[in-house]
C-alpha cells in the first residue's frame, strides 16, 4: 500500500528588477504580501509542508519566509533544505532533488525559478486531476503560482505524470 503524499510546487513571488547580482535580488514590496497571501492559501486548503526545498537565491529563500508567515503557525518549524542547484537546475534536475527527500516527509514544498518550476508543474501532472486548476496551470506561472499534487508512492520513484494536480493558485496580497 503507497502512502499519500503532497507536492507543492512554487515559484518564487515578485522580486526586484536588480541586486548585487541575479542571486541576490530580494522581493519587491508586491512580492511580500503576494508571497503571505499564498501561504494563506495553502492553509486554508490543508496544505502543511513537513520538509521544503528551496533554491539558495535570495528571492526564493525571502519567499518561503513570507510564505511561512502568511501561513501561520501550524508552518513553524518545517525542516527546510536551502539548495544552491535548484537556483539553475532544469527540470529533469529539479526532478531528481525532488527524488532525494527522505520519505518520511509525506509533505514537500519546493520554491524555485521559471521555467523549471512551471515545466515541472506540467511533467507531473497525471492529466486526471482537478479539471479548473489544469485549466489555471495551462494559462501560465507568474510569480508567486503555486501547484499543488497529491502523490502516492515513494519521492525516489517521482516520474514524469504521476502525480494527480488537486489545486493550483496564484498568490496576490
Amino acid at each position: 500500500m503507497s502512502t499519500p503524499r503532497t507536492l507543492v510546487v512554487m515559484r518564487h513571488a515578485k522580486a526586484e528588477q536588480a541586486g548585487p547580482s541575479d542571486f541576490e535580488r530580494p522581493l519587491a514590496r508586491r512580492g511580500h504580501g503576494d508571497a503571505a497571501a499564498a501561504g494563506a492559501w495553502l492553509t486554508g486548503r490543508g496544505v502543511v509542508p513537513d520538509h521544503a526545498l528551496v533554491s539558495g537565491a535570495l528571492r526564493t529563500r525571502e519567499t518561503f519566509e513570507h510564505v511561512s508567515r502568511g501561513a501561520g503557525a501550524a508552518w513553524r518549524g518545517v525542516d527546510t533544505s536551502y539548495d544552491e542547484g535548484l537556483y539553475a537546475a532544469g527540470v529533469e534536475t529539479a526532478l531528481d532533488l525532488v527524488r532525494l527527500v527522505d520519505d518520511a516527509h509525506r509533505h514537500v514544498l519546493v520554491v524555485g525559478h521559471n521555467p523549471t518550476v512551471a515545466y515541472l508543474a506540467q511533467l507531473l501532472d497525471d492529466g486526471e486531476g482537478d479539471v479548473e486548476a489544469t485549466n489555471e496551470l495551462a494559462m501560465g506561472y507568474p510569480t508567486s503560482a503555486a501547484t499543488v499534487f497529491r502523490y502516492d508512492g515513494s519521492w525516489a520513484d517521482l516520474a514524469p505524470g504521476t502525480a494527480r494536480l488537486t489545486g493550483h493558485h496564484v498568490g496576490r496580497g
